[in-house]
């Protein structure tokens, strides 16, 4: 993929898309490209999470482990899905594997660059921060309203 399909790609990302070309380009420069064969994992459940990954091209199972360690697919996504978000601004573990099923290719967006865009963007931290505060308001929100079904 080139530059421009890769700015275009993360434009339509929920988390990158308000913003602007330059900041876009400074992703997209910095971002290593994975390819991956069917049946092969992007990440491994509970392994350290340095970086999240974009789905460029292809589809992957998310698979989680049971109580009886049994591998279950929890979700198949493709592309334009961003796998571990929190791992940008956060040492956070793995919630999940990460199984090719076709012939894939995802952005790694580590760490470092995200905080690198950050500090030359400050105006991003401000969009991320109150996506982030959305977010944690949504997911108490629903987790209140499974409670009152179990209640």
């Amino acid at each position: 993929m080139s530059l421009a399909e890769d700015i275009r790609l993360l434009s339509q990302v929920p988390l990158f898309k308000d913003m602007n070309n330059d900041q876009l380009r400074l992703v997209a420069f910095g971002a290593e490209r994975r390819q991956v064969a069917p049946g092969q994992e992007l990440f491994r459940e509970k392994s350290p999470a340095e970086s999240a990954f974009i789905v460029a091209k292809g589809r992957f199972e998310l698979l989680m482990s049971d109580r009886n360690g049994e591998m279950k697919v929890e979700a198949t996504v493709g592309p334009g899905t961003l796998l571990s978000e929190l791992a940008l601004v956060t040492m956070v573990e793995r919630k999940f594997t990460a199984l090719a099923i076709t012939e894939s290719e995802a952005l790694k967006i580590s760490r470092t660059l995200f905080h690198r865009l950050l500090e030359e963007y400050p105006e991003v931290g401000r969009v991320i921060e109150s996506r982030i505060r959305d977010n944690i308001a949504s997911l108490a929100k629903a987790a209140a309203a499974m409670g009152h079904r179990f209640a």
